[in-house]
């Protein structure tokens, strides 16, 4: 082991002892105070959920609440529910005029739309949907930067039946293709442009360029934020201000089955292809609803802003139905953190009387090396409670958060959960859960986690493994898109009866859960989560390129950083130019958050005799540690180069 490896070790083992207890004036106000909440919900699983879905307004009650054909759950079935309603159409009566969402858009224009503001441009939209054919069950994809037009989208959808499939606006032209292809998209939704550190993004024309390959679009609808000139393609193309003007207000909220298609949404794999994790309407509600008002404490007179992209789970989750369905008051930022100025967070809970914000490590990080003082020239009285989301956060980063940010006041929820959970499935419940700097905690109540050694076996207190999950929970993921077979094994083949993670993790004496990151070969950068083949495969595509292994290298702000590791085509010289080259090529081919930080050229990679690559050596290359078992390579002598070559 290395001196930084034993540092960390000294490190954690000295944050497991240190224990936060949530303060008395936040016990006094918690939603949460009474622990027996976790053993009630062990007795009767079942009814817990039940409980909570009776939470939600439904049409016609479930007959059953599970339904349990492993791996296949169905939840709540026979029971027919909405999810726009219960977004929207059931805070009518007592919460018209409050605020339903709070818009800040990066050039420094706001919005606010209140519940009857939100009823009224979302059964619009609805109606505009439903002129252009869409009907219950068609899928609708959207490629839009952060703005009120986004959600209201997602809305409509639901009120309909349509599923929607948010792609990510940073994602470029061929990953916006395959996933509307993949998804059978006949409507692509998107912007003129968006705004990111003061420039003008091309998000239409990113849409054109994917839509040359796409066959089954019929329509763009074009929603006009930047002003910036587009093309228009004649007898596709609409404009989103020109259909809402005499859309009719008032739509009927169709009654779906608990277990119709929500959503879909991409997230990246081990193979070249996305999968498109398939979320149903009534327990993904049921989850994220529930989960919103227990983790974050919700009140009525909350600012609640959650500061990742709609483009991923936690804006699906987190920003747009837990809040909505609470009728909560939910934040939207466009822009990035540091646009005009490095305190443009602070700067925002400021403006809007913040009173809970959840942002990830990446953020934290950055905002620790940018320096205290940002933070500390505004006013961040408002703040009552703290979040983290997207991957584990260490300790020096939780103490710098609780510190600077919370003014040592506001508890911290350091929440693990996935694309294909849904909900949030391990977190402190903040009036009751005491916090560790860098621990997630405990499961929440109804939520049954292990972790496993190898061989599936629960490991002792103390001890790393594999997490898993031991029993269904309302917002899983039904399956992977058009291809069970993969939900299947990618899921729930490594370890009999329950649902594998893909994460390695540690149960300390008390028994709270330290996530330790991903174990199979996707890279966690930012939060967001990058196939290492879908990377691989964009290198190869280049013509200087004969082969390509990519893997996750740890990064002080990004959590992981992309690391590619190149064999060069015969006849091709290496020189900086080429570096900076396929670096613009794999952003290009799938978007800036893939682009590697490190390219290593190497005659050949480090192979086993059957001719698997063994990325697990290039992470020890990559990471500056002394090299693991090397017996399994068909020639020992590639990797000692490598490391001889790219020594830290």
């Amino acid at each position: 082991m290395n001196a930084k490896a034993t540092d960390a070790n000294l490190l954690e083992a000295f944050f497991e002892e240190r224990v936060f207890n949530p303060s008395s004036e936040f016990v006094e106000q918690a939603n949460i105070t009474d622990a027996r909440i976790y053993q009630d919900a062990s007795e009767d699983y079942l009814n817990y959920w039940a409980q909570e879905a009776e939470r939600l307004d439904w049409f016609n009650k479930w007959d059953q609440i599970l339904e349990w054909n492993h791996p296949f759950a169905k939840w709540f079935t026979g029971g027919k529910i909405n999810v726009s309603y219960n977004c929207i159409d059931r805070h009518l009566k007592e919460r018209k005029n409050k605020a339903a969402i709070i818009f800040e858009g990066e050039p420094g224009d706001s919005r606010i739309l209140t519940y009857q503001d939100l009823y009224r441009e979302v059964t619009k939209f609805a109606n505009v949907l439903k002129d252009l054919g869409v009907k219950k069950g068609d899928r609708v994809c959207m490629y839009m930067p952060m703005i009120p037009e986004l959600p209201i989208a997602m809305l409509a959808c639901a009120r309909i039946g349509a599923v929607h499939s948010v792609v990510f606006g940073g994602y470029a032209p061929e990953s916006i293709r395959d996933r509307v292809n993949d998804a059978g998209a006949k409507i692509v939704i998107t912007t003129d442009g968006g705004y990111r550190r003061g420039k003008q993004l091309p998000l239409k024309k990113n849409v054109d360029t994917a839509l040359d390959s796409c066959p089954n679009v019929e329509k763009v609808i074009v929603v006009k934020r930047t002003g910036g000139e587009v093309n228009m393609v004649e007898g596709r193309d609409l404009w989103y201000h020109q259909l809402m003007e005499n859309a009719p207000i008032g739509c009927p909220a169709e009654p779906m089955d608990a277990e119709d298609m929500l959503f879909i949404l991409y997230t990246s794999g081990t193979t070249g292809k996305p999968k498109g994790v398939v979320h149903s309407t009534g327990g993904y509600l049921v989850g994220a609803s529930s989960t919103y008002r227990y983790v974050f404490d919700i009140k009525e007179n909350d600012i609640y802003w959650c500061t990742a992209d709609i483009g991923w789970i936690t804006g699906h989750s987190y920003i747009v139905y837990g809040p909505l369905s609470n009728g909560a008051t939910t934040v939207m930022y466009e822009g990035s953190p540091d646009f005009p100025a490095q305190d443009r967070f602070w700067a925002v809970v400021e403006k809007y009387a913040i009173t809970i914000l959840y942002t990830a490590p990446t953020a934290i990080r950055l905002f620790m090396k940018w320096g205290e003082e940002w933070p500390a020239g505004r006013d961040l009285s408002s703040l009552r409670l703290l979040g983290s989301v997207g991957e584990p956060i260490n300790p020096e980063a939780w103490m710098w958060y609780h510190k600077n940010i919370g003014g040592g006041r506001c508890p911290i929820v350091d929440t693990w959960w996935q694309t294909e959970t849904g909900q949030i499935l391990i977190s402190p419940l903040p009036g009751i859960t005491p916090a560790k700097p860098g621990s997630a905690t405990l499961p929440l109540p109804g939520i049954e986690v292990d972790v496993v050694d190898a061989q599936g076996f629960s490991v002792p207190n103390g001890q790393s493994g594999f997490l898993v999950i031991k029993k269904p929970w309302p917002a899983m993921l039904r399956t992977v898109y058009n291809d069970p077979q993969r939900y299947i094994d990618q899921y729930w083949s490594r370890f009999e009866g329950v649902y594998f993670t893909g994460d390695g993790a540690r149960r300390d004496k008390d028994g709270y859960i330290w996530i330790m990151g991903r174990v199979d070969d996707v890279i966690n950068v930012s939060g967001h989560r990058i196939g290492t083949m879908e990377v691989e495969s964009a290198l190869v595509e280049h013509p200087a390129v004969a082969e390509a292994a990519v893997i996750g290298k740890d990064h002080q702000l990004k959590g992981q950083a992309v690391s590619a590791f190149v064999t060069l085509k015969d006849n091709v010289t290496y020189d900086e130019q080429l570096v900076n080259e396929l670096k613009a090529y794999v952003a290009k081919k799938i978007g800036g958050l893939a682009r590697p930080d490190d390219i290593f050229f190497t005659a050949e990679l480090p192979k086993t005799r059957s001719g698997k690559i063994m990325r697990r050596l290039l992470r020890d290359i990559a990471e500056g540690r002394a090299l693991g078992d090397t017996s399994a390579l068909a020639n020992p002598d590639v990797v000692s180069g490598l490391k001889e070559k790219y020594a830290e």
